[in-house]
């Protein structure tokens, strides 16, 4: 019998595709993307919508300090939605197997309040979790240790009884500093390898 009491799924490429840059290329093309990813930390930026503040709030406040960009940093708060996706399918069977087999599942995503509202009637799967850890009610963001330990301290299991997945090597490695299992998200086939050698879904169940 597995010692995992509960497997915590990061969302952003690993339920959902994360890629702003895609829609970028799409929209303004890949040279001048490139040139605004470069000129704007867009994703430092958006980390601070993740630590709670407002999307529009902070998009309008950026916006006006690149002028050249300004449009198009706005498109990051007008377009949020088309930044995510697809949807990554066998990752969501995995969550719905592994519910189905009577093993708990929470979220931990640096996500933002206001974001997450967006995506919820997008993604209804993000309903399915028995417990949430979403960084914008959090004020915290993955990696600080804080938000691992409100984690631990909100669910009552032990650092070894959670499975941890995300696609970030620094996200992973602060989960492995504090005693929880990692795995990192590659792809769904490899983790759920991971879920069946855990001994919490068969392989019929992982497919």
């Amino acid at each position: 019998m597995s010692q995992i009491k509960a497997v915590v799924f990061d969302i952003g490429n690993v339920l959902i595709g994360w890629q702003p840059e895609q829609y970028f290329d799409r929209i303004i093309g890949e040279e001048r993307r490139r040139a605004m990813f470069e000129a704007v930390d867009l994703h430092a930026m958006n980390d601070r919508v993740d630590r709670g503040e407002n999307l529009m709030d902070v998009v309008a406040e950026t916006a006006p300090q690149y002028p050249a960009y300004a449009d198009e940093i706005r498109m990051w708060g007008d377009h949020w939605i088309d930044l995510t996706g697809p949807v990554i399918d066998h990752s969501v069977r995995l969550l719905r197997a592994l519910r189905a087999n009577d093993v708990t599942v929470f979220a931990l995503s640096n996500f933002g309040r206001d974001t997450f509202e967006m995506a919820e009637p997008v993604y209804p799967f993000l309903t399915e979790f028995d417990r949430r850890y979403i960084s914008g009610h959090m004020k915290c963001i993955k990696p600080d240790p804080q938000i691992y330990q409100m984690v631990e301290a909100d669910c009552g299991l032990a650092p070894s009884d959670l499975l941890f997945t995300d696609d970030r090597q620094d996200n992973i490695d602060m989960a492995l500093s504090r005693g929880w299992h990692a795995h990192r998200f590659t792809h769904a086939r490899g983790f759920a390898d991971r879920l069946v050698a855990e001994g919490l879904l068969t392989m019929e169940d992982a497919q």
